[in-house]
């Protein structure tokens, strides 16, 4: 299987079993689009036609470097992989790796898009005793098999109304690492309201990340994210995260940001972040069921797709300046990467990662909690939901049918199963509006990181 696409002045071929990336000229890229349904005298007679000021012998050698690379396993490279879908969940069957510890469900903000339903998830507001916490990270050490490095996120609502509990579950962990020879790393998730030096400092020293929530623009990001009177809060939070990112001093955050109908012109609330000097950054779709007046529709889609590209191509030009920014989606690695084994066997969720409620139930993640079908068990029992349980653990990439002839299947994995549940009604399912943005994305990122790499030998 193969992908053609063209961004700007670069024709890229992509072989998609191989994870081969190809850029090529007009010739090569007309024949590679053709070689598989024609002969070598039909393919050397309609690029004769096309380009009649080549000469026959060029086109014939062209034609054989593109069955060199063919012979070589670099084009239309056979899939192989199908048997092994499943494999590496079942080989990793019981164990978990990381736990996203809902600390709190509850939040200062009240924004009209949020998924969890300003944090309530559509049940009570509660805050996480020290008690449950400790319980779950015990349950992770527990289930960890042999991992030593284990990833815990604090999350919510918002995590820092509940500030006290996570610096104790932090000690607590810290001081039983060495004895269970793990190492955690957290992540602290926060719309900023409650940041202050406390926060930053003990940010700066215990997590290994921070996402930072941030929508961009003033008048985009307090359309929605308000507080309980309607007042918006970027005024109150920028100059906040302008403090944090300065005292983190280039270790791991994002500004993680969220377009919806009301800007998919996203593109204008990046460059604004730029402006207040974030270079790590984050803008994702929002995830909102139809009809919801802040879910993307389909007169969206071809806005969004042009600011993807346009993305691009402002991350290339300051590149050139020497401004460089990340973006989360464009983060590729063209050279390695996840073996093929984590590429088919799709989302972790359920299995080798979970979610913990205040009260100590466990969900497959943050996305499905509250949705009582979905409970697996509980921190002090385990998982006793195994229908649940071996639903996620069947979700691969060759688990849809849809996914069976697309050429992104090796770099989404299949997609995250809650989206999917969400779009269809089935973990297996396909959304396929995001499927279509993530894509986009990834001929984007693709162009980015090749662009870099030519540039890179000039």
């Amino acid at each position: 299987m193969i992908h053609q696409y063209k961004f700007d002045d670069l024709n890229i071929v992509l072989d998609i079993c191989s994870g081969a990336v190809h850029v090529v000229d007009e010739l090569a890229y007309d024949i590679i689009s053709i070689f598989e349904n024609n002969d070598k005298s039909d393919i050397i007679d309609k690029m004769s036609a096309k380009y009649p000021d080549i000469p026959v012998s060029d086109i014939e050698e062209c034609y054989c470097q593109v069955c060199e690379l063919a012979e070589d396993n670099k084009l239309f490279t056979k899939d192989e992989f199908k048997p092994m879908a499943g494999t590496l969940k079942a080989k990793t069957s019981g164990v978990i790796k990381a736990l996203c510890l809902h600390v709190a469900h509850t939040c200062n903000l009240n924004c009209s898009y949020c998924f969890a339903s300003q944090g309530k998830y559509h049940g009570e507001r509660a805050l996480m005793s020290f008690e449950v916490g400790k319980r779950a990270l015990d349950f992770l050490i527990e289930n960890s098999g042999t991992r030593r490095n284990l990833e815990v996120d604090f999350f919510g609502g918002e995590p820092l109304m509940n500030f006290e509990v996570v610096k104790q579950l932090v000690k607590y962990a810290r001081s039983i690492e060495k004895e269970k020879s793990k190492n955690f790393r957290f992540t602290l998730t926060t719309n900023g309201v409650l940041v202050d030096k406390d926060v930053i400092d003990f940010a700066n020293r215990e997590m290994s990340n921070v996402v930072l929530s941030l929508d961009g623009r003033k008048e985009v990001h307090d359309k929605y994210r308000v507080d309980y009177s309607g007042n918006g809060s970027w005024e109150k939070i920028v100059p906040k995260f302008q403090d944090f990112v300065k005292a983190r001093g280039g270790r791991n955050y994002y500004m993680r940001g969220t377009f919806t109908h009301a800007n998919p012109d996203f593109l204008e609330d990046i460059k604004t972040m730029l402006d207040l000097g974030f270079n790590e950054l984050s803008m994702e779709p929002v995830v909102a069921a139809d009809g919801d007046p802040a879910a993307l529709t389909e007169s969206d889609k071809p806005i969004v797709m042009k600011q993807y590209e346009d993305l691009a191509r402002l991350m290339l030009k300051r590149d050139r300046e020497g401004k460089p920014f990340t973006f989360y989606h464009y983060m590729i690695d063209l050279k390695g990467g996840p073996c093929i084994y984590k590429r088919i066997s799709g989302c972790g969720s359920g299995t080798e990662y979970m979610a913990v409620t205040p009260w100590g139930d466990l969900y497959p993640c943050h996305q499905f909690v509250g949705d009582e079908k979905f409970k697996l068990g509980d921190i002090w029992n385990g998982v006793d939901n195994t229908e649940i349980q071996n639903e996620f653990a069947s979700c691969n990439v060759y688990a849809r049918e849809d996914c069976a002839d697309c050429w992104a299947k090796l770099y989404c994995s299949g997609g995250g199963a809650a989206n999917a549940y969400h779009a269809t009604g089935s973990v297996r399912g396909v959304y396929k509006y995001g499927c279509d943005l993530f894509r986009k994305r990834m001929e984007c990122a693709i162009a980015v990181a090749v662009t870099r790499e030519l540039e890179s030998m000039q």
